[in-house]
């Protein structure tokens, strides 16, 4: 994809800051090796930059991890415990965009996640959903990324093992981000 922003529909630079109410920030991890656990995060706050070259654009997040939902209250409070998140020391996970490139019909997103005081590099697929007006007269971007991290790359290494093999969680987390953005005047 040339990296022209007239080859972006309706592409507009500017700075966008993520709306809570329309965006989901999600994650998928494997269970007993045979299902998938899905769960999100309900509280969180970003910016989005995009510049006059969209290979210069930025992004930044921060995600408030005691607002882990996964629709089972005792496992979000082992998953607020030392034994993953460590929330008491470690309330928020954050993302720092480094770089953008071009990837097939979309971009990759370089970056580094920092998750309890560990921060590792972390590339996210992105597609540009869309940039335009809404009901209130403002103006709004839509972005979808996806990306994997390993959990013990950032000392998340509770797990337990399966008799017969295998352990209880899978090492692998997808994450899932859908975005939408306000333009800032």
């Amino acid at each position: 994809m040339s990296t022209q922003t007239t080859e972006i529909a309706g592409y507009l630079s500017g700075s966008w800051q993520i709306d809570p109410v329309h965006t989901e920030i999600s994650f998928l991890i494997r269970h007993m090796m045979i299902s998938k656990v899905r769960g999100r995060f309900d509280r969180f706050e970003g910016t989005i930059v995009t510049a006059a070259d969209p290979l210069q654009s930025t992004a930044t997040a921060s995600i408030d991890l005691t607002s882990i939902n996964t629709s089972n209250d005792m496992r979000d409070n082992h998953i607020r415990s030392a034994d993953f998140f460590d929330v008491e020391n470690h309330p928020t996970m954050t993302f720092v965009s480094t770089a953008v490139r071009p990837a097939g019909d979309g971009f990759e997103l370089d970056g580094e996640l920092t998750l309890r005081g560990v921060t590792k590099p972390l590339t996210l697929a992105v597609e540009i959903n869309g940039f335009g007006p809404d009901g209130r007269g403002g103006t709004r971007a839509g972005f979808s990324a996806s990306g994997k991290i390993d959990r013990t790359d950032f000392g998340v290494s509770y797990n337990g093992p399966i008799p017969g093999g295998g352990s209880v969680l899978s090492d692998s987390v997808t994450l899932n981000i859908e975005v939408e953005a306000v333009l800032q005047p």
